[in-house]
């Protein structure tokens, strides 16, 4: 065969692997396990929500999510691990008011992050109030009544999530609006806080409505108020705070998922698409409606905004609130 005739053949043969080089670095996504950081302990409000929609997301991005709990610091330490993660789509932060809107400010100091520049905000993944919540043995049905016990017994307990958590703040805002004096247990996640309550090592505590929602309806706990404008459908025996006279205690809380910032806009863009669909999944929107929380209903750039709006409006208050970390 002539020289030129076995250049040719050995360039041919060679060129299926020279083609292949590219076509590895440009593995679709997602091609291994994802990581999913969630800033609390199991048992909470926002780690049962993520949990429940795991086995969708699994079957839509075609890997394993691994959930990763790591709790502390009003979720700004997991919220930082979310943001020192290389920005290739394999790590998720499950996102909470208390770390972007509460923490990042609370925690200013301490933290190597930023609430906006730091992430991608891509979903919202539910929008719920926070539930006032007492041991059965109290003798307090409402806000007021609590305001009225707390005046008798000075230094009452009530517990949270944790230090710089928006039950935290919501509860300093109550304190100071009805000028009492009151004690803040904080834990490291709803979960125990609220199993504290019923137990009767706390008197009260405020969380997410989603993680309570059985206690109160089976009558482990008193569910005696919530955080929003009016009271709830679902439980119209919880009144609101502003039917009682504080009428700028409405609290709502969310909790959305975000990509470390720099991640590549068509991840973004799949993982927006991802959780917008699973949301609206009819056995999905029945545990949403079971837990009386909504769906997200803001995704993409939509997110960032709203994140941006947050951050701006809570910083203030909680500045004023006096609020201190330990």
């Amino acid at each position: 065969m002539p020289p030129t005739a076995l250049r040719r053949r050995a360039l041919l043969a060679a060129l299926p692997a020279t083609l292949a080089v590219p076509a590895l670095a440009q593995a679709p996504w997602p091609n291994r396990p994802i990581r999913l950081i969630i800033p609390f302990a199991p048992g909470g409000s926002t780690d049962a929500l993520a949990r429940m929609l795991l086995d969708h997301l699994v079957a839509r991005f075609g890997q394993p999510i691994i959930i990763e709990n790591r709790p502390g610091a009003g979720a700004t330490l997991g919220t930082g691990l979310g943001a020192e993660a290389a920005p290739d789509g394999y790590t998720m932060l499950l996102t909470v008011v208390s770390a972007f809107a509460v923490g990042a400010t609370l925690y200013q100091s301490r933290i190597n992050w930023d609430p906006i520049r730091s992430f991608a905000h891509v979903a919202m993944i539910q929008r719920g109030y926070y539930a006032l919540m007492a041991n059965n043995r109290t003798d307090f049905t409402n806000p007021g009544e609590l305001a009225a016990a707390a005046r008798r017994s000075p230094g009452m307990a009530y517990a949270t999530s944790g230090v710089g958590s928006m039950p935290h703040l919501f509860m300093l805002r109550f304190a100071q609006a009805a000028n009492i004096d009151m004690t803040h247990v904080p834990y490291r996640g709803g979960g125990q806080a609220v199993t504290d309550t019923m137990a009767g090592v706390v008197p009260v505590t405020l969380d997410g409505i989603a993680s309570s929602v059985g206690f109160i309806r089976n009558g482990q706990i008193k569910g005696i108020g919530i955080t929003g404008p009016e009271r709830a459908p679902d439980f119209p025996q919880m009144h609101t705070f502003v039917e009682h006279g504080f009428r700028d205690l409405v609290a709502e809380g969310w909790a959305g998922i975000a990509l470390p910032a720099g991640t590549p806009q068509p991840i973004q863009d799949r993982v927006a698409q991802v959780f917008r669909e699973v949301q609206q999944l009819p056995p999905v929107l029945e545990r949403y409606k079971g837990w009386s929380v909504d769906t997200g209903n803001r995704f993409g750039a939509e997110m960032e905004a709203f994140v941006r709006s947050e951050v701006e409006t809570w910083r203030p208050l909680v500045i004023a609130s006096g609020a201190t970390p330990v």
